[in-house]
């Protein structure tokens, strides 16, 4: 699968303005955790300044099943603690924040698919170095010649995910001499929540300085293996479905059972946000009508 949209139009897109600097507003709490109102731009902006001064980094994501997740796996949220930016990977959860009365927008639901394109020009024109760990034999290879070929200045190296990821098991720590061994200005870990994660989590601290993010099934798309729902879907909350008719007995407990789990946190935050004069009431809204003397939110 190649990418939809061609280079040169990208980049003779309009680019929209976006901060440089994170706000307070910007990290929010919903559901039991922490996630950043940052758009894809905001996200390949961070990716730059990291790789630029070589600082290691860890860029995670949350959606429905991830937050369900931390809930009952504590090396999985402990991975989330230590990340340094959290996409939304989920509408229905900035529908959420919104009700809430947060910083959210739809353009602050971001994930690879959304900002792919800039990044592999970006990857190109610098000629960063990119690992991918993850996927069946053969996959992440395939996406690599693929992505190699539409954009040369790239180097990616590859490694699939079936080894024994055991902390001090003999492939494990194979697997993390050979990354070191690349020295990757970026680390794509494509396993599967949790595994991605919790890897992550235990071999972030034994690599070389690099940007590390856990992407799914990134790869399997950039292969053809896998086929990903089109973006107005992601755009109107119902991608899940588009999964779930592809999927339906790996996906059915994710998409179908899980949810329930998150109204009793749902519910407190609603009661929350409702205390708090927030619900339904956007930060604009509340600062036009605060009284002079008050003190104003952060825009």
């Amino acid at each position: 699968m190649t990418s939809s949209i061609p280079d040169t139009e990208r980049r003779r897109r309009r680019r929209t303005p976006f901060r440089q600097r994170r706000r307070a507003g910007e990290r929010a709490y919903a559901l039991g955790v922490e996630v950043d109102l940052v758009r894809p731009e905001e996200v390949m902006h961070h990716i730059e300044q990291a790789v630029l001064t070589r600082t290691p980094s860890r860029i995670a994501n949350h959606n429905a099943h991830s937050i369900y997740l931390t809930k009952k796996n504590p090396e999985f949220a402990a991975f989330f603690e230590r990340a340094d930016l959290i996409e939304v990977d989920s509408t229905p959860l900035i529908f959420f924040t919104r009700v809430l009365g947060l910083h959210s927008r739809r353009f602050h639901r971001c994930t690879y698919l959304d900002w792919r394109d800039h990044f592999w020009s970006v990857a190109a024109r610098k000629h960063w170095r990119v690992f991918y760990l993850g996927g069946a034999p053969g996959v992440a290879a395939e996406a690599a010649r693929r992505l190699s070929a539409r954009y040369p200045g790239v180097e990616i190296a590859t490694r699939d995910g079936f080894f024994d990821m055991s902390p001090g098991s003999a492939e494990n720590a194979a697997v993390v001499q050979q990354i070191a061994e690349v020295k990757p200005h970026i680390l794509f870990v494509g396993m599967g929540m949790p595994r991605q994660e919790i890897w992550i989590h235990h071999n972030q601290p034994l690599l070389p300085p690099t940007v590390t993010l856990s992407v799914g099934a990134a790869f399997d798309y950039e292969a053809g293996v896998q086929c990903p729902a089109p973006r107005w879907m992601g755009a109107l909350g119902v991608e899940w479905l588009f999964r779930l008719v592809g999927d339906p007995r790996r996906l059915f407990a994710r998409y179908c059972v899980e949810p329930w789990w998150l109204i009793l946190p749902a519910l407190s935050d609603v009661a929350d946000a409702a205390r708090k004069g927030r619900l339904f009431r956007s930060p604009r809204a509340r600062r036009r009508e605060a009284p002079a003397n008050e003190v104003r939110e952060p825009a």
